[in-house]
C-alpha cells in the first residue's frame, strides 16, 4: 500500500498530474465540426435540462414542450434511448426539434452499451454538434468533455457511469478541476448522470463520489444530474458532502464555494416515488407529489443582465412546482453590462 506521501496513481500507472497532462493533448483539441469562435457579449439563452428520456410518448411530449417554450438548447443528463437504437432516438429528436437543434448530453448507464461506434449515441451527438456553429467542445464528448455555447460553459462527464465507473475516479475529477479552473465563464455547469445517495430522492446509492460534487461547488458551478426519475433541487450549499446549507432563499447567489445541485430525471421514461428527503432540499417533485414528465428551464443572462438567471421546472401539463432565481458572482463579464441586483442575502 502506498504511504500518505506517495503520488496518487491511476490505471495508467502514472502519477495523476502526469496522466492528466498525457490526455490533455487530445482532450483539449476541438471536436471535429465544433466551431472555434471568439467570446461575444452574453445574450439571453434558455436551456432545457432533462434526463432519463426514452423514446416513448412521454419523451416526445417533453420535447414538444421544449419546442413550445422556445428553448435554445437541451442539456441532457443521460439515459437517452433505454435499449432502443441510437438512430431511433436521434430520429425522434430531429422530428420534434429539428436536425440542427443544439443538443448536448452526458452518457447515462443505459447508454453505455450503444455509446461508442459509428452509429452510437456519441456519433449522433457529434453529428449534431457539427451542425451547431455557435458551440465549441473539446474532449471525449459526453464522457470527459467541455463545451461553450453562447457564453455558457458546461462539462459533460461520465463520472460514476462509463467505466472506469468507480466513485471519484481520479482522472475524471482532475479533468473537472482543470476545466473549471481555466474557464472565465460567468455561468458554469457540471453535468453528469448518476448521483450520491443523499443527492437524490429515490433508492439510488453512492455512485459519483463527493470529490466531484465538491470540485464543482468550489468553482461556483451548478451541478446537473438525473438517474432518479424525479425532480429535486437543493438549497444553496456550503458543503455537499455534509449537506450544509448556505441559504434557503429562492434567490441563489453562486460564488466560489457556494452552489446548488438538481436532479432532472423526468424526461419521459417513468416517474418514481419519493424514498428519501432531507432539510437540504428546496424542492421535490415525485410520484408522491403527483409529478408528470417535464424539464427544468433556465434562462441565463435574463433581461440583459449577464449575472442573472431565472429558472423553473415545468411539466407537460403546464404545472410549475419549482421556480427560483440565480445570481452568479463568478467569472468575467464580456462587454459592458449592468451588474446583477445585490439584494439577495
Amino acid at each position: 500500500m502506498a504511504n500518505g506521501n506517495a503520488p496518487l496513481t491511476i490505471r495508467l500507472g502514472l502519477p495523476l498530474a502526469a496522466a492528466v497532462a498525457l490526455v490533455h493533448a487530445a482532450l483539449l483539441a476541438p471536436i471535429p465540426g465544433a466551431a472555434a469562435t471568439a467570446t461575444e457579449p452574453a445574450q439571453p439563452v434558455t436551456v432545457a435540462f432533462i434526463g432519463d428520456q426514452g423514446i416513448g410518448p412521454g419523451a416526445r411530449a417533453v420535447l414538444e414542450m421544449i419546442k413550445a417554450e422556445h428553448a435554445d438548447l437541451v442539456v441532457d443528463q443521460g439515459d437517452l434511448g433505454y435499449g432502443h437504437d441510437p438512430g431511433a432516438w436521434d430520429a425522434m429528436v430531429t422530428d420534434v426539434l429539428g436536425a440542427d437543434f443544439p443538443y448536448f448530453a452526458a452518457v447515462g448507464n443505459h447508454d453505455v452499451a450503444a455509446w461508442r461506434g459509428r452509429n452510437g449515441y456519441q456519433a449522433k451527438l457529434r453529428a449534431r454538434l457539427a451542425r451547431t456553429p455557435e458551440a465549441r467542445c473539446s474532449g471525449d464528448l459526453g464522457v470527459m468533455s467541455s463545451c461553450t455555447y453562447k457564453g455558457l460553459f458546461f462539462v459533460l462527464s461520465g463520472i460514476g457511469t462509463l467505466p472506469p465507473d468507480s466513485p471519484d475516479d481520479p482522472l475524471r475529477v482532475a479533468y473537472l478541476r482543470h476545466e473549471l479552473a481555466r474557464t472565465k465563464a460567468v455561468w458554469r455547469i457540471c453535468s453528469w448522470h448518476k448521483n450520491q445517495a443523499r443527492m437524490q430522492t429515490g433508492g439510488k446509492g453512492d455512485a459519483v463520489g463527493w470529490r466531484a460534487y465538491e470540485t464543482c461547488r468550489k468553482a461556483g458551478a451548478i451541478i446537473a444530474t438525473a438517474h432518479e426519475h424525479a425532480y429535486a433541487r437543493t438549497y444553496l450549499m456550503d458543503d455537499f458532502a455534509t449537506q450544509k446549507v448556505a441559504s434557503t432563499s429562492d434567490t441563489l447567489v453562486i460564488e466560489p464555494g457556494r452552489s446548488f445541485a438538481f436532479v432532472s430525471g423526468l424526461g419521459g421514461e417513468s416517474v418514481r416515488h419519493q424514498r428519501r428527503g432531507g432539510p437540504w432540499w428546496a424542492a421535490v417533485y415525485t410520484a408522491d407529489q403527483g409529478a408528470d414528465f417535464g424539464a427544468l428551464f433556465c434562462t441565463f443572462n435574463r433581461d440583459g443582465d449577464p449575472r442573472r438567471a431565472e429558472c423553473r421546472f415545468q411539466d407537460i401539463r403546464g404545472r410549475v412546482p419549482d421556480r427560483f432565481s440565480v445570481i452568479s458572482r463568478v467569472g468575467t463579464v464580456v462587454g459592458a453590462a449592468r451588474p446583477a441586483a445585490e439584494s439577495a442575502p
